[in-house]
């Protein structure tokens, strides 16, 4: 029947059933996440207390009150729909951004403000969590790679402007420099954390795996004395490997390259797709290169990402934690 009608109305039906498509991945998890809260499978988004009952509705939406601290939530509580307004375009924005879509133009598409376009993409980047470091097994490579600090929208600078692609004015690892730390296994467990600036000491590296490696497993870095450091604390295993003396790999495999590896992709993606990132915001960007890295071999598509970003209850308290851990880093200088 389809292939009889015109072409114009062959595309809108193709159009339209997308649309629907998409409206219904993103009503099903969030009608997945109401059922679990109706069943007490999930936790009070303010207390984390399962001592709830239903409490009625307020626009459709069904509420509940927590006999713990009293207060009341619904599905969307401490996610990073809360207090989101035009719901119904969520789906048609999480595909624009998955497609690298420039704020712009999603502003053009969806009608909604460019500021509006800014702040739903990293409250949908603060929602995406990395794992813990329980993952974390075997040998475990780490290493880190430096950015540089980055002020990008900031209209209120207290120093001159650096264009885009110009040279920094010191060389070197200083207090100009954003450390980032990618740690792997070869089980593919992967973290990605903004840890200071400039050079990192072992309580960063601490911080980065979050919880401590396992006894029998082999840690792989650099010279960096702050490593050997960290692994003598932790009597953990400690494979150096020196570029300077070209060691590379040595025997056994062990060897950095796969951070390494990382390390050249992420520059790449965000030099290359947004033309440089703000330090302020560079966390972000990492839990959304962390995902990219987990769904690698398969498609990460917009059916993926909503059930990602609704779990998680509490995105928003992430989202406005952002401001406070920018400055807490910038104290590192």
């Amino acid at each position: 029947m389809a292939r009889t009608l015109p072409r114009e109305e062959q595309l809108q039906l193709v159009v339209s059933l997308t649309q629907s498509h998409k409206t219904d991945v993103h009503s099903e998890v969030l009608h997945g996440r109401c059922n679990a809260l109706i069943n007490k499978q999930e936790k009070c988004p303010h207390c984390g207390g399962t001592h709830y009952y239903r409490y009625g509705y307020w626009k459709d939406t069904q509420r509940f009150k927590c006999k713990d601290c009293g207060k009341t939530f619904c599905e969307y509580t401490g996610t990073w729909l809360q207090g989101i307004h035009k719901k119904e375009l969520v789906s048609d924005y999480l595909t624009l951004m998955i497609e690298h879509t420039s704020l712009d133009k999603t502003r053009k598409q969806l009608g909604i403000n460019k500021k509006t376009a800014f702040d739903w993409r990293h409250k949908v980047l603060a929602s995406f969590e990395q794992n813990t470091g329980d993952e974390f097994d075997g040998i475990v490579e780490s290493d880190e790679t430096f950015f540089e600090h980055s002020e990008k929208g900031n209209k209120h600078l207290n120093r001159p402007a650096r264009k885009r692609g110009t040279d920094p004015e010191k060389r070197g690892i200083g207090g100009n420099k954003a450390a980032v730390i990618v740690s792997k296994d070869r089980k593919q467990s992967l973290k990605m954390t903004l840890s200071t600036m400039g050079k990192i000491s072992k309580l960063d590296i601490s911080e980065s795996f979050q919880k401590t490696l396992k006894k029998e497993s082999i840690l792989c870095s650099d010279g960096l004395v702050s490593y050997k450091g960290y692994s003598m604390d932790n009597n953990l295993k400690h494979i150096v490997l020196r570029s300077d003396l070209k060691q590379y790999v040595k025997k056994g495999g062990y060897h950095i390259q796969h951070v390494n590896e990382i390390h050249n992709r992420l520059k790449k993606w965000i030099a290359n797709t947004f033309w440089g990132v703000a330090t302020k915001y560079l966390q972000n960007y990492l839990n959304w290169f962390y995902l990219r890295e987990k769904f690698k071999n398969e498609s990460f598509t917009v059916e993926k990402v909503p059930g990602l970003a609704f779990q998680n209850s509490h995105a928003l308290k992430q989202y406005r934690y952002n401001n406070f851990a920018y400055n807490v880093i910038l104290a590192t200088v």
